[in-house]
């Protein structure tokens, strides 16, 4: 257990049919580090549910409806894959918007495999080197971002990854940039 996050508090963004091992390894490094990690989904429901490879896997409490939090409230944001998650995160106006502000401040995001989805909606991944699952190259470039097939890779304060093999570097990363904190562009 370190200290490395004490006092932050990261808002990890989910809908139904996240990666399991992309919330769950993602959650307890974050805890492990000392920061505050709330599960925020604009679902209606107190819980929901995760895709485990390829069915469906186990329920997880919702900490904080999208609608009661903000932006300002988090230091960081984690946005796991699943390909389920991201589309429906992608449609949901008030999600993107969410995200949204955390690109604008300029405050660290983490996403991995499926999750850019969800940040192509902002229109802030032009000119970003990032990586994600392989299928979402081709959305990546059309959105303007330099696409790169790497473990993980970071861009001021940016990390994603391709898929689950990914996550003990992605967390790494993601602790990194967590601690650092807002950059500038």
């Amino acid at each position: 257990m370190g200290n490395k996050l004490e006092g932050k508090r990261i808002a990890i963004l989910v809908e139904e049919g996240f990666e399991q091992v992309e919330l769950t390894k993602p959650l307890q490094a974050l805890k492990d580090e000392g920061a505050e990690a709330h599960i925020v989904s604009p679902n209606k429901k107190d819980e929901i549910k995760a895709w485990n490879h390829t069915d469906w896997g186990d329920t997880f409490k919702v900490d904080k409806k999208l609608s009661e939090v903000s932006a300002e409230d988090y230091n960081g944001l984690v946005l796991p894959g699943g390909v389920l998650n991201p589309d429906h995160l992608r449609v949901n106006e008030e999600a993107v918007s969410f995200v949204n502000k955390f690109m604008e401040a300029g405050k660290p995001v983490a996403s991995i495999c499926h999750g850019p989805w969800t940040l192509i909606e902002t229109g802030k991944v032009k000119g970003r080197k990032m990586t994600s699952y392989h299928t979402l190259k081709t959305d990546l470039k059309n959105a303007g971002a330099d696409w790169v097939d790497q473990e993980v890779v970071v861009d001021n304060g940016l990390v994603t990854s391709r898929n689950p093999d990914d996550i003990p570097a992605f967390n790494k990363k993601m602790i990194e940039e967590f601690a650092e904190g807002k950059h500038n562009r």
